[in-house]
């Protein structure tokens, strides 16, 4: 890890949310939201090693994706973090992905400006995302978080936009 940084809480708690490191146990509703984003093909042992890959790399770098439940509810909706990406561990990029059924409730807002506050926390300067042209939803959300357009880069996928946010 970086010594210019300190490591980011991996226990974050908002009014309706918190947001804590991997178990086990989330394996099956990480499989469940890989199948439904589709592309490559999802399974449950491939969400495993998703799981085993995050917790090594959040020790070795001192950033994480976190998985995301709901307070009242306790159910696994989704994850939201920081993560290097097509950026840099210096300026990670934040992400976020939720179950399409709690689309509309303010939930991924609410994560990444928990997020973006542990961000600011381990001294980063500047954080990063990239999105899909297509993806409205997740330009909403960084938008209500004080990103803005900085370039766009293209890839076999299609066009995708590189937003950017100074920190603090």
């Amino acid at each position: 890890m970086s010594s210019s940084y300190a490591p980011m809480s991996f226990h974050l708690e908002t009014e309706r949310l918190i947001l804590r490191p991997w178990a086990a146990s989330d394996a099956d509703g990480l499989y469940a939201l890989h199948t439904e984003r589709g592309g490559d093909p999802a399974s449950l042992e491939r969400a495993r090693e998703v799981i085993a890959r995050g917790l090594s790399t959040a020790a070795a770098t001192g950033i994480a994706l976190l998985p995301i439940c709901r307070r009242a509810e306790g159910d696994f909706i989704g994850y939201c973090g920081l993560t290097v990406g097509r950026s840099t561990l210096d300026e990670p990029e934040i992400a976020y992905e939720l179950f399409q059924r709690v689309h509309g409730n303010g939930y991924a807002t609410e994560a990444a400006r928990a997020v973006l506050d542990a961000a600011v926390a381990t001294g980063r300067r500047r954080l990063w995302s990239t999105v899909r042209t297509w993806n409205t939803a997740s330009f909403r959300v960084l938008d209500k978080i004080g990103f803005e357009r900085d370039h766009v880069t293209a890839d076999d996928r299609g066009e995708l936009v590189w937003l950017t946010r100074t920190l603090p």
